[in-house]
């Protein structure tokens, strides 16, 4: 379904974008796409990549651990959730990695600033009131587009730079009848009829929503098919982010069934989907899915894990160098966990970021040091995420 006034806003904004600064500087980057998940409420890295094969996994996580039986294994230590079958066929094909005992420079445990710190691009909650993307969208003088797919603007995406936003609307969808009303009505102002023919235009290329969410719950689909139409399209956005909660699992999270295994399937199939709307473009697409922080490793009194630090993390796309965990993996032992509860981070998530605008959109390590992350000179892109012919 269709929120008009959103549709009215967002079309406008994209009709003034043409001109929009962006990163990409060299030909064969123009046509690069960028979607970023954001999984509020911190998604537990232990469940949804195992470490299935490590000493202490099955006896810390209990009645929560994924066994050797359930999980989909990349090797001889690690698997996917036997949720993530669609993202394991990536991993086969060369289109997904996998990034592990990974974290923003945050280390406290609060969610509002978890995300913000992932968002802002800093090392310090609430230092910045811009995103570390909308930074990124706005440097230099090649066009970009980016769009929110929200109801409201993401940090991520707030800034000096103008993006636009769609959200699938909560309203029943107009009829004909009142679409023709609406043009007749508008007829004799140029400036209202034609934000009506763009926004019309924009719900073209969304296409039915049904209200935002299916019959199951899944209220990610939806939206995720609706960013693959807008960053297929000729003249759409280059650049996505969508939100999802959710994922803050302190009750009955259940092992290779329960919650946690349905917010899983949610997102291996809503990425799925984005691979299908994309047809040709995903190609030069790269996804990165992440989350404020991890989990504990032992499990809690009510059969869940509490606020952690490091977790994992995807790169999903057929721009990506995938089939690989990157890990620099600490182990579980007493002595190995971070405050002796936590998945020890050893890769600070910013090089992942790094890594993707520095290859796929050739941002300078100048410009991601300084201005897109300020102050994080000692964090390096992490590099060959990227296909070398992308």
């Amino acid at each position: 379904m269709l929120d008009r006034r959103r549709f009215l806003a967002g079309a406008t904004q994209l009709a003034l974008l043409a001109g929009l600064p962006g990163f990409a500087r060299s030909q064969d980057r123009l046509d690069s796409r960028f979607v970023f998940v954001v999984l509020r409420g911190g998604m537990d890295g232990l469940s949804a990549v195992p470490p299935y094969a490590e000493p202490q996994y099955q006896r810390l996580r209990g009645q929560l651990a994924i066994g050797a039986d359930d999980v989909l294994k990349l090797d001889g230590t690690f698997g996917l959730h036997p949720a993530l079958s669609n993202m394991y066929a990536m991993y086969e094909s060369g289109e997904l990695a996998v990034l592990h005992a990974v974290a923003t420079p945050y280390r406290e445990r609060s969610h509002f600033d978890g995300q913000n710190v992932l968002e802002n691009g800093t090392d310090v909650p609430g230092s910045r009131r811009d995103g570390w993307l909308n930074r990124a969208v706005g440097y230099d003088e090649t066009s970009r587009r980016a769009i929110a797919l929200s109801q409201n603007i993401p940090l991520v995406l707030r800034g000096d730079s103008s993006v636009t936003s769609w959200a699938p609307s909560r309203l029943p969808e107009a009829d004909d009848d009142t679409l023709a009303r609406l043009a007749d009505l508008y007829s004799n102002d140029p400036h209202l009829a034609g934000r009506l023919e763009e926004a019309l235009a924009a719900r073209e290329v969304a296409g039915e929503m049904g209200g935002g969410r299916n019959s199951r719950g899944n209220q990610l689909g939806p939206v995720i098919s609706a960013a693959g139409r807008f960053l297929s399209a000729p003249d759409g956005p280059r650049i996505a982010v969508l939100e999802t909660g959710g994922w803050d699992t302190h009750a009955n999270q259940g092992a290779a069934q329960g919650v946690l295994a349905t917010r899983l399937r949610f997102l291996d199939q809503g990425i799925a989907a984005l691979k299908r709307e994309l047809g040709d473009v995903w190609q030069e697409t790269v996804v990165v899915v992440a989350t404020e922080f991890g989990r504990t490793v032992a499990v809690n009194g009510t059969r869940g894990t509490d606020h952690g630090t490091a977790g994992c993390a995807f790169v999903a796309g057929g721009a990506v160098q995938g089939g690989r965990i990157i890990a620099d993996w600490p182990g579980l032992g007493s002595r190995d966990l971070h405050d002796e509860r936590d998945l020890q981070p050893t890769l600070d998530l910013r090089s992942a970021f790094k890594g993707v605008l520095s290859d796929h959109f050739d941002a300078t390590r100048e410009e991601l040091d300084r201005h897109i992350f300020p102050g994080s000179d000692e964090v390096a892109p992490l590099e060959g995420l990227i296909r070398a012919s992308a």
